[in-house]
């Protein structure tokens, strides 16, 4: 495994780090909990002790699955990243979005990050994580109810405390991050980035370069679409949520399908996956810190983790690169 360090911050992160939103089922059409906790240890034994997860997963079954998964672990060699700001327990801030949950029960998502909700949401993960700090703690989503200031001095406190040792943000744009930057330091941005989604090459990523702020992408498989297992026809389970993207769909698919078909000579001399092909590019793309991807199996954490084992040249970057400009997707 390779590391890289997050921001001026004392952590290194494995390049490719564990993504636990499927871990809990949640918007993924379940998954079996004894299948996620060997995904982790898999991937730790490959070398990848970092964990992305979030309460919202699964509404806290994300978070006890890691919590189960490493508590054979020294704490010291595992780094827990996870978040604050998504509430499906009240009706404050911003509303986010309908959802169910593993049950299948009507729920509705809320983007909140008061103070007292984010100390609430930090003991809570705490509890669920078996653990007494947490190493990056990022709010989820910005939210337009409480000013930033607030949020982030709610995370400063819990950083005087002991609880958490370094604070990042999710999805926040340049003037967001700016914003928190006047109350805390920051680690990091964990935003989607893949290479059919690309937007935060305009204003996050110089942003961060500019300020040594790490870009943590997440969904760099966009969702599985580039592994090239998602051909046109496919059928999601129930309670999948990519069964609604558009990426997924008619002529979007198909483009995408002949791409992936178009670089896979390259991953066949390399003797990888598509999969592990688009991570190596996704690492060499500037400002890009660490990837954060999922696996619901041992399988699948071990292809992921031995990604790294390859290597790609920036020949080959611009090569790829310069097909991506010319796939023309409507989204």
């Amino acid at each position: 495994m390779k590391y890289r360090k997050l921001g001026e911050t004392a952590l290194n992160l494995p390049v490719i780090t564990f993504g636990a939103w499927a871990t809990g089922g949640w918007m993924w059409g379940g998954s079996e909990k004894q299948d996620a906790i060997n995904a982790i240890k898999a991937s730790y034994d490959l070398g990848v002790n970092a964990i992305d997860t979030a309460p919202v997963y699964g509404q806290g079954a994300s978070e006890e699955i890691v919590g189960e998964a490493i508590k054979s672990i020294a704490r010291d060699k595992i780094h827990i990243l996870t978040k604050y700001g998504m509430r499906w327990d009240l009706t404050k801030g911003d509303f986010g979005f309908k959802s169910k949950n593993n049950d299948g029960q009507d729920i509705d998502i809320y983007k909140y990050a008061g103070k007292e909700s984010i100390i609430k949401e930090c003991e809570d993960s705490l509890r669920r994580l078996g653990t007494d700090y947490i190493d990056l703690y990022q709010i989820h989503w910005p939210e337009s109810t409480t000013p930033i200031a607030e949020t982030m001095e709610a995370v400063a406190q819990l950083i005087k405390d002991g609880k958490i040792r370094y604070a990042g943000v999710c999805n926040y744009n340049a003037e967001q991050m700016s914003e928190a930057e006047k109350v805390i330091k920051l680690a990091s941005n964990q935003v989607p980035y893949s290479m059919v989604k690309r937007g935060i090459e305009q204003e996050v990523i110089p942003y961060c370069l500019n300020y040594n702020k790490s870009v943590i992408a997440y969904s760099p498989l966009e969702r599985g679409l580039l592994t090239g297992k998602i051909k046109p026809g496919h059928v999601f389970g129930e309670g999948d949520h990519r069964a609604g993207l558009p990426f997924f769909q008619g002529e979007n698919l198909k483009k995408t399908n002949a791409f992936l078909e178009s670089i896979k000579p390259l991953a066949d001399d390399k003797g990888i996956s598509l999969g592990q092909l688009v991570l190596l590019w996704t690492l060499e793309q500037p400002g890009i810190t660490i990837t954060l991807v999922g696996a619901r199996n041992t399988q699948q954490a071990i292809q992921n983790a031995k990604a790294v084992d390859a290597s790609i040249s920036a020949e080959e970057v611009a090569a790829i690169t310069e097909k991506l400009d010319q796939l023309a997707l409507v989204i």
